[in-house]
């Protein structure tokens, strides 16, 4: 019976960017189909409860927080612990190169070979920094919907997406990958956790993860 002792993986600082980015997420993308497409009984815009405004309020207070959030996970790509560092994730080495291979070939059922790895494996994590370029992309066709009357921010939306109608559409259109993602993450994680005594749900939640005793 294998023996597996506890280590501290994930920063507290990691953790709290992990919930603040999902639920600012959740909030988001609810909101953001209600702003695209309010299903609501548009009689009672102009009474008291006013959902499109307090639907865009949300909208915009989740904006903020998933804004900090990024700024947060760019700087624990650089000065984080190992593990969260961007260069534990990337395929740049014979180490992560090997990694990626393995993980590719567990999750294609084509090997139960499991080599357990302390942080990201190779393939979550380039997801993963996809999905923050994808969100870095997400607050800039934000702002420029929000501030289009902001000088600096009207000039380089405007050389990026012409207007704003373009914008929104990009805007629209990333969200789709965050709800794909989402499932994709949520799957794999439960499907590691059930194979894998790692603890890797529970790890997000106290930074600990198990690993095999040398």
């Amino acid at each position: 019976m294998a023996l597996y002792e506890k280590k501290y993986c994930w920063s507290l600082l990691l953790r709290i960017w992990h919930w603040t980015f999902a639920l600012s997420i959740v909030a988001l993308v609810i909101t953001g189909f209600y702003i695209h497409f309010p299903w609501t009984n548009t009689l009672i815009e102009g009474s008291a409860s006013w959902p499109m405004a307090r639907a865009r309020f949300i909208h915009f207070v989740a904006g903020y927080a998933f804004s900090c959030a990024i700024f947060l996970r760019a700087y624990l790509y650089i000065f984080g612990n190992t593990q969260e560092r961007i260069s534990d994730i990337l395929p740049i080495n014979k180490r992560n190169i090997k990694n990626l291979g393995e993980t590719l070939l567990l999750y294609t059922y084509t090997t139960d070979e499991h080599n357990g790895r302390f942080g990201h494996n190779v393939l979550a994590g380039s997801s993963y920094l996809l999905t923050f370029c994808a969100a870095i992309a997400m607050i800039g066709t934000g702002f420029f919907l929000l501030f289009p009357e902001v000088g600096f921010i009207s000039s380089w939306g405007g050389a990026l997406f012409q207007t704003q109608a373009t914008a929104r559409f990009v805007h629209h259109i990333i969200m789709w990958w965050f709800m794909i993602f989402a499932v994709i993450h949520l799957y794999l994680c439960i499907w590691n956790d059930i194979r894998f005594p790692e603890g890797l749900i529970s790890s997000i939640f106290t930074g600990v993860k198990f690993t095999h005793k040398k």
